[in-house]
């Protein structure tokens, strides 16, 4: 009973996503094992629930009780009574019995008041015990019914012949207001009175049917057609005029009509049907080709008309006929028609018969509805809840709690689709408004929520559970950070360097992404021009050619380098002649769209340069190469061509980087050494190293840089998977792109949490991934059903190893409703072949996998490590990833 408390407890005031049952669940798995160990029906488990509380609760009042009856609020709240009244063996009894859950039959019956009405009576039936073939029957009559009225609807049966039991699929409609006056003691005789009309209409509504039924379905023969068409059709025989046509007429006729020609013919049809085709002469080529062997064999009458029609009938033997015919048509068609509308009036009245005043004064409204999903051994469940004071129906499948609506819950919880049904309805007397009021203070009246309904006790026991998940909120940030500054460490870890005469390298990897829909703010272009002319100010007593003397001064003496001289084709750029030092040129660098922009930058600065000199063609530069890099980032470029793979500073303009984080990205980028290939160009390089040498420690904040540097090869990671797991996709190769997009889908969700242009378009992910799914879903479950053990074992490695364990990662998000629906139909898909025969191995591999299916729990399992990704330039990875998004928008996917 106390864990009960803490769990409810919890789940009113815990600020986790969701509560952990496990502690009461174990405690209850305790007290109701049962001695033959198998699995329960949730309703024995809700019955064995009640009667374990109304025990507790009946132990706590009788503890407490002073003198005065106790009271149990079990019984008082889950709790009714009816009276049977009926005949055994000839001989009247009346008892009051006292019911929780009342149990209704599903198979038979349309609708709740159908089920309600069979279980109320049970007519004349034959005593199995007695001997001289007595009558017994019984009526039940509610006399008190309990605030929280709760109905088990039966949807299993024992199968005989196969020995197991199954699911009742049966359609069976419940309304959200049950009007119970029909069924109470006090409205006995009314009620007998109208069951007795009621079951007067019924039979003549049967005499009704058959009669119409007879005019519907007429004839003697096994085809029976409705007798008015059978009229109108003798009526069309009767004026159809006879128009005569020879066999062979009509063959030609047909043949000419399809374009080719008809064999030549007799002249006259009498010789066809001469003595023998021997008296033909046989010197007549024509004649032979004209035979036509299966009229003149058949000795079919020469003149056929063209449609049925009566071939002998005089004027006034049709008007006569044509007359009865007309109105013989007549009378039956009014005949139907009133047959018809006596049937609809009879089914109006009977639907009516309880709507009058007196009747409709025990009003209950539904509350909630128990859903099962699957076959009779094995399946999931989840509920309706209508929340009375938002006005809405609310889904809880698991951890998920989502909005509803009472087209879906019909839907789910009728029957008749899929393999979805109620099992359980409870519904609440809609004149108790103390069932569903809010609570107020005593004091200040005002309304009590959350945390302020529960007794000191459990408000206490759940601000201290909600302390202990805020301790693990800082262990778990503790942690993160502590591994991230891991990562950092072992990213920092010198590799061998490159041989470059410069003092400062490109530290920084290649990079690349997709397109983006930015809107940048026109001040951060200000911000940065602004710095850039700031750092131009700084520098007019200290130039960077006095920087570099020092540092030649200072720098030991070298030998002179071998130099090489080759020519470089640059796309976009042009073609130059390079003089580098040996071994300091790296050409897929110079072939980035990084180089390319710089180069461009430092040829339209070249006046500048020969005007003013190295240090104004730089400063020249690099506002150029900013302004073209801020005109990309405001661009909105078609998916195939992602500035922002190409650029890292145009990822960090999108995503409002600190502008010193830009600014220095900038000046590493036009200090790479491989910008040493003629004089203009390394006398600029060497000015931006100057300006780096120069930057102090506290005016950048170098953690705060590498995490920007750090989130964009985190975002060309995320690319790549995204590319290759999309390549392999449109390879069909769905095993291996779904891990490939599941790490995508992950990652690039990280990113998203941190800004909307930080990743990839989550929707093309997320619909990629779940079409992965359900394409392996699909192959596994045809492999199953080959039946053969390989394949069959195939199949279910395939849903044990990639599907099962993806599910949790489509069901966290409740959001994705794309991707909870295609969740229900995988295990729809497996829960389909329940209710059909296959061999017994096959049953016993469905049983052991089905559970694993259906387990709805969203915790996350560890998956393998991350796919090994191929090493790419960042000039391959754009055109790879352009080739991929325009191939996917020239065929789209369903549902993109």
């Amino acid at each position: 009973m106390r864990e009960l408390r803490y769990l409810f407890a919890l789940l009113v005031g815990s600020k986790r996503k969701y509560v952990d049952p496990s502690r009461a669940v174990e405690i209850l798995k305790d007290a109701f094992k049962s001695n033959d160990s198998q699995q329960q029906d949730v309703s024995e488990f809700t019955h064995k629930l009640l009667d374990w509380l109304e025990d507790a609760f009946q132990i706590k009042a009788e503890e407490e009780r002073d003198g005065e009856k106790p009271k149990n609020p079990m019984v008082e709240l889950f709790y009714g009574r009816f009276l049977a009244v009926g005949v055994l063996e000839g001989k009247k009894f009346e008892n009051t019995e006292m019911f929780g859950q009342y149990p209704l039959q599903v198979n038979g019956f349309k609708d709740l008041h159908e089920c309600l009405e069979a279980a109320m009576i049970e007519g004349e039936i034959e005593s199995l015990h007695s001997e001289n073939s007595a009558k017994s029957g019984q009526e039940h009559w509610f006399t008190e019914l309990p605030p929280v009225l709760t109905f088990e609807l039966s949807r299993f049966e024992f199968n005989q012949a196969l020995g197991r039991p199954e699911k009742i699929h049966n359609k069976l409609e419940f309304p959200p207001i049950l009007y119970l006056d029909r069924y109470m003691h006090k409205n006995r005789e009314i009620t007998r009175i109208k069951r007795d009309e009621i079951k007067r209409l019924k039979e003549y509504l049967t005499v009704l049917q058959q009669r119409l039924e007879r005019y519907l379905s007429y004839g003697s023969g096994p085809k029976r057609f409705p007798l008015v068409d059978v009229l109108q059709y003798a009526l069309e025989f009767a004026s159809s005029k006879p128009v005569c046509t020879s066999p062979v007429d009509d063959l030609g006729a047909s043949a000419s009509a399809s374009g080719t020609l008809p064999p030549q013919i007799p002249p006259s049809t009498t010789e066809q049907q001469g003595p023998s085709s021997s008296d033909v002469p046989s010197t007549s080529p024509v004649q032979r080709s004209v035979i036509h062997k299966p009229f003149t064999q058949s000795r079919i009458p020469p003149d056929l008309p063209m449609h049925p029609a009566p071939r002998h009938i005089t004027e006034e033997e049709l008007s006569v006929l044509e007359g009865c015919l007309h109105r013989w048509r007549t009378e039956v068609e009014n005949d139907t028609r009133d047959l018809q509308e006596s049937i609809s009036r009879i089914h109006r009245t009977i639907e009516l018969m309880y709507s009058d005043k007196t009747m409709v004064q025990v009003p209950y409204r539904l509350h909630a509805v128990l859903v099962h999903e699957g076959q009779a051994n094995a399946g999931h469940y989840w509920a309706y809840i209508y929340d009375h004071h938002q006005n809405r129906w609310m889904k809880y499948n698991d951890i998920s709690v989502t909005k509803s609506t009472w087209e879906e819950l019909e839907r789910d919880s009728f029957g008749g689709y899929r393999n979805a049904s109620a099992y359980c309805l409870m519904y609440i007397n809609d004149k108790e408004q103390y069932l569903i009021q809010e609570e107020f203070n005593k004091e200040t009246g005002q309304i009590l929520v959350g945390m302020d309904t529960l007794p000191s006790d459990l408000r206490d026991y759940v601000k201290e559970d909600n302390k202990r998940f805020e301790k693990e909120l800082e262990e778990w940030d503790a942690e993160l950070a502590q591994k991230t500054q891991q990562e950092k460490l072992l990213s920092q870890i010198p590799r061998a360097p490159a041989p470059s005469p410069a003092p400062v390298q490109a530290g920084e990897p290649e990079y690349l992404e997709q397109p983006s829909r930015t809107d940048i703010s026109k001040h951060l272009k200000e911000d940065s021009v602004q710095a850039i002319n700031k750092a131009l100010a700084e520098q007019e007593d200290r130039g960077p050619e006095a920087i570099m003397d020092t540092s030649s001064a200072n720098a030991p003496a070298q030998a002179a380098p071998t130099q090489r001289v080759v020519e470089v084709a640059i796309p976009d750029v042009g073609t130059f002649v390079i003089e580098s030092e040996e071994g300091g040129y790296d050409d897929e660098v110079m072939l980035t769209p990084n180089m390319q922009g710089i180069i461009m930058a430092i040829g339209k600065a070249r006046n500048v340069y020969d005007r003013c000199g190295p240090e104004a063609g730089f400063f020249k530069a690099i506002k150029l190469e900013y302004t073209r890099l801020l005109k990309l980032a405001q661009e909105d470029p078609p998916p195939e061509c992602d500035y922002r793979l190409r650029h890292a500073i145009v990822y960090f303009i999108q995503n409002q980087a600190p502008k010193k984080i830009i600014e220095r990205t900038l000046l590493e980028q036009f200090g790479d050494h491989n910008l040493s290939f003629d004089e203009r160009c390394r006398n600029i390089m060497k000015v931006a190293q100057a300006k780096l040498e120069m930057i102090k420690p506290d005016e950048v904040n170098m953690e705060e840089y590498e995490r920007w540097h750090q989130d964009y090869r985190h975002f060309r990671e995320t690319t790549m998977f995204l590319m290759v797991g999309l390549e392999f996709f449109q390879k069909k190769s769905y095993m291996e792109a779904l891990l490939y997009l599941i790490y995508a889908y992950q990652n690039n969700k990280e990113l998203l949490s941190k800004g909307p242009y930080r990743g990839h378009d989550e929707e093309l992910i997320s619909h990629y991934r779940r079409e992965c799914l359900l394409k392996l879903n699909e192959h596994a479950a045809a492999l199953f059903e080959s039946g053969d053990d390989q394949e069959v074992n195939n199949g279910l490695i395939i849903m044990n190893e990639l599907i099962v364990p993806c599910l949790p990662l489509l069901l966290v998000d409740e959001m994705e409703e794309k991707d909870i629906v295609a969740v229900e139909d995988m295990r729809n898909r497996w829960c389909s072949y329940l209710g059909q025969e296959m061999e017994p191995n096959l049953q016993e591999k469905l049983t052991d996998f089905l559970p694993k299916l259906l387990d709805c729990s969203t915790e996350i399992k560890g998956f393998n490590d991350p796919p090994k990704l191929p090493s790419y330039s960042t000039h391959e990875l754009c055109e790879r990833y352009a080739r991929i998004m325009l191939s996917l928008s020239r065929t789209p996917a369903d549902g993109r």
